[in-house]
């Protein structure tokens, strides 16, 4: 394995991450999950990496691993106002549990929920500026500081995730993708293995959850994430487009 300053020195400075991400994937895209995890915090982004988390119905898995390799490494949960409850409880009871020590509540501009939904039902009429207001403008400020942060997306949760890499180019930064080649029986085998508590909501329907408004229960069957934004054109809450215009 080549050195890591070798890798530096790959990065052409008018492609930037895209250049660097690419480099990533070919020396460490056979790693496994937690390899992949202490790469990143110890030697690749060493104190410049953070991993955002929704503590929703699949986030035990990466928070754990993340507890194992370092509980200290900076946690972004975007509380976007709209959460149910029981996300807000699953985020307490898993920290607890884990040992993380720098979970970072990130919350809206009040100014631009002012602005710009002032009776709370902008998820109705621009569910996208809901979102962007709620959780990309929020997510933006919060990763000021860090040259990478880790997402707990995979291949198999939809379309657009499909070809997921677990290194990608976000504007100035890298997302890692640990997950990326998991399966939702891997993700079902290691929470039965290390006794992750499950999130309150996957009991009553919701496998894959959001805000209150905009998640409903999945019929047997559906796909696990037809309950967000069900009856939209909207798949993707917009964070992994928007973050630094590169296109969650």
């Amino acid at each position: 394995m080549a050195p890591l300053d070798a890798l530096a020195l790959a990065v052409d400075p008018d492609t930037g991450t895209g250049t660097e991400a690419a480099a990533l994937n070919a020396r460490y895209g056979g790693l496994d999950a937690k390899s992949l995890v202490a790469l990143s915090v110890n030697e690749l982004y060493p104190g410049r990496i953070a991993l955002v988390s929704s503590f929703g119905s699949e986030s035990a898995v990466l928070l754990h691993i993340l507890s194992e390799v370092d509980p200290s490494v900076a946690v972004i949960f975007l509380d976007t106002g709209r959460l149910f409850a029981e996300t807000l409880q699953y985020r307490t009871r898993l920290t607890e549990r884990l040992g993380l020590s720098d979970v970072r509540s990130v919350t809206p501009d009040p100014q631009k929920l002012a602005a710009n939904d002032p009776y709370r039902a902008l998820w109705m009429s621009n569910p996208d500026l809901c979102c962007h207001i709620r959780k990309t403008e929020p997510l933006r400020r919060a990763l000021e500081g860090f040259d990478a942060w880790f997402t707990g997306r995979k291949r198999f949760q939809t379309n657009v995730r499909a070809d997921l890499a677990l290194f990608e180019a976000d504007g100035a930064r890298i997302k890692v993708n640990p997950l990326a080649a998991w399966s939702a029986e891997d993700i079902a085998a290691y929470v039965a293995r290390h006794d992750l508590p499950e999130h309150p909501l996957v009991a009553k329907g919701y496998p894959s959850i959001g805000c209150v408004p905009c998640t409903t229960r999945v019929q047997p069957g559906e796909d696990a994430r037809a309950g967000r934004w069900r009856g939209l054109d909207k798949t993707e809450c917009g964070i992994h487009g928007e973050i630094d215009g590169s296109g969650i």
